[in-house]
């Protein structure tokens, strides 16, 4: 079965649970975005994700792209849905008018990639840095670039990539060697190899801007003396500049998108932002591509689901326990979904869409506070926000589209590891998620060494506090959440002051600490979902139940493993201690 984008579930976290039409409207640039007008949008997505996406992903996947003496050719069909996706103005939903957008809020863009990724992942990685690509030159790019490549990027017309990779240097940006070199008239001629480039060559659109880390002659070693260098396949002339795709990567999975091995021989470029600030210019870049990682995460794992929960409504395999004969009629034996471990495992995933959605959905909000709130205290709240919550999302999403599609590929059973059905192509297509983008180790260890111990825990104890205000302590869900957000921010308290005795401890705990984040806001989350009473809906009560009874108790595992790493440190150095006194 295909994908099948379902605008309810979204709309229903939208408007019920997250207010957006509301907080949307008090922000200037959306005073008229009503939620009449967010729901239209949702429902041409919904119909352009199913009808024109979704059909060619089967297709895309076993076909792949195919690498000619230096050229790209797309699997059927992808060139023609590509030009479908710019001609009804997707790729600038959330561009400025100005810039040929539409201008709307960033949360319907967020749930559209979303939609695109579960649909149709390998087409989506051609469009899925525009976004990034477009925001970095906005706010970076001269005043010449803009006028040259802003519009094309934003609407679609050119597609962008994010050269950042080296064979030797991995996600140690800091050993970057691709060099570039200035020229008399403003431009630069940049030399090197990248690997890794999603859509570095392809036949999508005619040009391909690169925006390429790279190394000025007298610059410093390590990441402070990188640069950022826009590099366009077509010079302004029409001639073909000197980048180069030497191969595509043989993958696992994403066959649909080519990954490749890009050269860089004296190729023109013109700077993005000022020298030695690379970093700092492709971070609006990186940030943009983190949060859409983790929509990518949570569309497969509903791709995933949605195979498996119609797949069990339909197959049937001995008796149920507990099923009621009389049901039965006389069928031989019974559904497979009223098998209870069915059940567990399609309710878990169900728990886990419908809570990372909120969560993801009100970071995209955020995102447009962030950028338009008249109130300077409530942009501060909403960037500390989303600079918190972001690794959280991009790893704990990730991770539970891989495992999460694995256990629906059980639901299956020896059906699921053979091709006809489908699900094993979102096992494949998921796994590079917890990879790109910054794996989701760096994720964890950004968050809790980078964000949260140089402050002592005080960033991310304000967001805490915010969620906790807006629950109600007199009801039993709201106060266990409450309790749980209470122990959070303890946590950060007690890794502070053990790593004073060992530095090395936020890295080992890194992962944990992250967890027991991620399980503390989906707490939030349904608890959330919970008050608007919309558990009558037989479905999403048994995904409350599943939370509350297979998802929320890794709370207290993660918590303990973190809890026991700091007892041991505090016991390790009161040991050395005693002895000192000893001797």
């Amino acid at each position: 079965m295909d994908y099948r984008p379902r605008p309810e579930d979204v709309r229903f976290l939208l408007n019920a649970v997250l207010d957006a039409p509301a907080r949307l409207q008090a922000l200037a640039p959306f005073a008229e975005v009503d939620e009449a007008l967010q729901s239209q949008v949702l429902d041409e997505a919904a119909r352009f994700v199913g009808d024109v996406v979704a059909p060619i992903n089967r297709e895309g996947d076993e076909i792949g792209c195919r690498f000619d003496k230096g050229e790209v050719v797309s699997p059927p069909g992808f060139c023609v849905a590509y030009q479908a996706f710019v001609d009804g103005g997707w790729p600038a939903l959330s561009a400025a008018t100005e810039d040929g957008g539409q201008g709307l809020p960033s949360v319907l863009e967020a749930v559209l990639y979303e939609w695109l990724s579960a649909a149709n992942h390998g087409l989506t990685m051609a469009p899925g840095l525009l976004h990034g690509a477009y925001a970095c030159l906005k706010h970076h790019g001269s005043n010449e670039l803009k006028a040259r490549y802003l519009q094309k990027i934003a609407t679609g017309e050119w597609l962008g990539t994010m050269c950042l990779t080296e064979s030797h240097a991995g996600s140690d940006l800091g050993q970057v060697r691709t060099r570039a070199v200035p020229q008399g008239d403003g431009s630069f001629r940049v030399s090197g190899s990248k690997i890794f480039i999603s859509g570095g060559e392809h036949d999508l659109t005619p040009n391909i801007v690169h925006l390429v880390l790279c190394r000025l002659p007298d610059a410093p070693a390590g990441p402070k003396g990188l640069s950022l260098v826009l590099v366009p396949k077509l010079l302004p002339d029409g001639a073909r500049n000197a980048v180069h795709c030497e191969r595509i990567e043989e993958k696992m999975g994403l066959h649909g998108s080519p990954t490749c091995s890009m050269r860089f021989d004296d190729a023109a470029g013109w700077l993005v932002g000022e020298a030695g600030r690379g970093l700092a210019a492709m971070f609006v870049m990186m940030n943009s591509a983190r949060l859409h990682v983790a929509l990518q995460g949570i569309g497969l794992l509903d791709a995933a689901w949605q195979k498996a929960d119609a797949y069990a409504a339909e197959r049937r395999q001995m008796r149920a326990p507990g099923a009621v004969p009389a049901s039965r009629g006389a069928e031989p034996a019974d559904l497979i979904a009223e098998h209870p471990a069915i059940r567990r495992i399609l309710d878990t995933q169900r728990a886990w869409i419908d809570g990372a959605r909120t969560l993801a959905y009100r970071s995209a909000l955020m995102l447009d506070v962030a950028a338009h709130d008249a109130d300077p205290k409530a942009r501060e709240r909403a960037q500390r926000w989303c600079s918190l919550v972001t690794p959280v999302l991009k790893a704990a999403c990730t991770h539970q589209a891989f495992h999460g599609a694995s256990e629906c590929l059980q639901v299956f059973g020896g059906h699921g590891y053979v091709r006809e059905w489908g699900i094993e192509q979102v096992v494949r297509d998921a796994r590079v998620t917890m990879i790109y983008e910054g794996t989701n180790e760096i994720q964890a260890i950004d968050l809790l060494v980078r964000k949260v111990l140089p402050d002592g825990g005080t960033a991310m104890s304000a967001v805490l506090l915010e969620l906790r205000d807006t629950l109600d302590a007199s009801r039993e869900a709201d106060a266990d959440v409450q309790r749980r957000l209470a122990q959070l921010r303890y946590l950060g308290t007690t890794i502070a002051m053990s790593a004073h005795a060992n530095p090395m401890l936020p890295y080992e705990v890194a992962d944990d600490y992250l967890r027991v984040v991620m399980l503390t806001m989906m707490a939030w989350a349904w608890a959330r979902i919970e008050a608007t009473g919309s558990t009558d809906d037989a479905g999403r009560a048994r995904a409350a139940a599943a939370f509350r009874r297979w998802v929320l108790p890794e709370f207290e595992m993660r918590l303990g493993i973190v809890k026991r790493a700091c007892e041991g440190i505090a016991l390790s150095h009161a040991a050395a201690a005693a002895e000192g006194v000893a001797r």
